[in-house]
């Protein structure tokens, strides 16, 4: 049970880490002050369901994490 718990926490880490690399960079934070913020945000609805899939994943991962380290 320990073992296939462990194989699934290593699947959601490398599933988490892809999905966060297909994440577009966001345009702010220091570009902002200098003036080069995008004023049109195109593509927003698929930034949102990234964020909410890395979110979804992310609560899994510590859930797991946190029972593996119970049943430890």
């Amino acid at each position: 049970m320990k073992t296939t718990l462990m194989i699934i926490q290593i699947v959601i880490a490398v599933g988490l880490s892809l999905i966060i690399l297909l994440e577009p960079p966001r345009g702010e934070g220091l570009g902002a002050i200098g003036g080069s913020a995008r004023l049109f945000h195109v593509g927003k609805e698929k930034e949102k369901r990234l964020d909410r899939i890395i979110a979804i994943i992310g609560g899994a991962f510590f859930v797991l994490a946190g029972i593996l380290a119970w049943a430890l």
